[in-house]
């Protein structure tokens, strides 16, 4: 899985660049955020990989917090990559982060491809969404993934969060901790 790339700029548009990486040249999407920050020809990217059966698709970011945005929202059902790109180009992450915490419908439907129904599923699903700015938000980011691990294993969210309540560790020890209180719920 590619989740880096670095190499000389090809050709720039708003929504994709080519970048030549010792010869081969990639077709790498990006936000238009993440192209107004490209000012030099050399440049290095974060990378979301997705494989298809009939594409194999590179989305490029300058910001970890961008990446992460990314990432959450085209985990959410109906929300494919080209929904959570318009939503990267239309919101930074911060910005993001307030629509949620305000559960602002109306400026959610300005992206392109959302719906009142995808904002409202939107909302719901990522109540929780949390801009990485410091060391400390890094446990937030542990305690997501672990929700994401219980929900994925059927656990409903709200029994999630009850049984984390005051766990602490990695994302394995926070996983077995609401397992274990899980089985008593």
């Amino acid at each position: 899985m590619i989740v880096g790339i670095e190499g000389t700029i090809e050709k720039k548009d708003p929504t994709f660049i080519h970048l030549n990486v010792n010869g081969l040249i990639y077709e790498v999407n990006i936000s238009v955020n993440t192209s107004n920050m490209i000012v030099d020809k050399r440049v290095k990217l974060l990378v979301t990989q997705i494989i298809r059966e009939d594409a194999n698709l590179l989305f490029g970011f300058m910001e970890a917090n961008e990446k992460k945005m990314f990432d959450t929202l085209i985990k959410i059902n109906g929300v494919g990559p080209k929904v959570a790109m318009a939503t990267c180009s239309t919101f930074s992450p911060e910005t993001f982060s307030r629509v949620v915490a305000d559960k602002d419908v109306g400026l959610l439907k300005r992206v392109p491809g959302i719906g009142p129904k995808a904002a409202s599923r939107i909302l719901v699903e990522l109540a929780d969404f949390i801009v990485d700015g410091n060391a400390d938000e890094v446990v937030d980011s542990g305690m997501s993934d672990a929700i994401l691990a219980l929900e994925s294993l059927g656990f409903k969210k709200e029994q999630i969060k009850k049984a984390l309540v005051g766990a602490t560790g990695d994302i394995s020890a926070l996983v077995k901790h609401g397992l274990k209180k899980l089985q008593r719920l």
